[in-house]
């Protein structure tokens, strides 16, 4: 057994912030920063060893923001703020010019209810009578001219008119195009009346008996839709 009366070794000083990350006073904050990652790492879940690195990192912290303070400042930080005055200035911001506002027209939102209807009256009822009379001419007594061209005439006419009465040019075109197929839905009807022996008496090919209704129809839209 040991003597008591023995003299006993001196107990070992306690680390300082520097020799715990083992770090030095001139090592840059980069450095520093790693030797506090690795030591963390070494000690692994070790609550008490993490805490007394954590202790030193924060130490070691305060001691230079004091040396910042007192005007001292390390051969490190030195370093670094020449390297800092000898990096080219980064490049100038170039100002991206701002894009123009545009401003875009409002458009009325399509009704989709059933319109009044009112018989068109001054200019409109003359634009109605003249063009859909100048159509329904050509459909008759002109078997040379396209139905299929007639009528896309007289959809994009009611399109016109509907337009100048109900300032909607979104329901002015559904109107016009609704009107058009239910026309062309009737006028395969009609053939197909005249195709089972229902006689009509009209000196009228296929395509000019299938168009009439849908002529007749869009004329209706374009004198009385309001």
């Amino acid at each position: 057994m040991p003597d008591p009366s023995d003299p006993q070794p001196p107990a070992a000083e306690p680390l300082g912030p520097y020799e715990r990350l083992g770090v030095t006073p001139e090592s840059s904050f980069e450095e520093v920063q790693a030797a506090k990652q690795s030591r963390l790492d070494e000690a692994g879940d070790d609550p008490m060893a993490r805490s007394r690195i954590e202790a030193a990192y924060d130490a070691l912290l305060m001691e230079r923001l004091k040396q910042r303070q007192q005007g001292r400042v390390s051969t490190a930080a030195r370093t670094a703020s020449a390297r800092e005055q000898l990096a080219p200035p980064p490049p100038p911001r170039v100002a991206m010019p701002a894009l123009p506002q545009l401003s875009l027209p409002k458009v009325a939102r399509p009704s989709l209810g059933w319109p009044a209807l009112e018989l068109a009256q001054g200019n409109d009822l003359g634009l109605a009578l003249g063009g859909f009379g100048l159509l329904l001419g050509l459909l008759l007594v002109a078997p040379s001219v396209a139905p299929e061209f007639l009528l896309a005439l007289a959809t994009g006419f009611t399109v016109v008119c509907l337009q100048r009465r109900r300032r909607r040019f979104l329901a002015a075109v559904g109107w016009g195009f609704g009107l058009l197929t239910l026309g062309l839905v009737l006028g395969g009807l009609l053939m197909g009346a005249t195709a089972s022996g229902f006689p009509l008496g009209l000196p009228l090919n296929p395509l000019q008996l299938q168009s009439i209704p849908a002529m007749l129809l869009l004329l209706l839209a374009a004198l009385f839709v309001a």
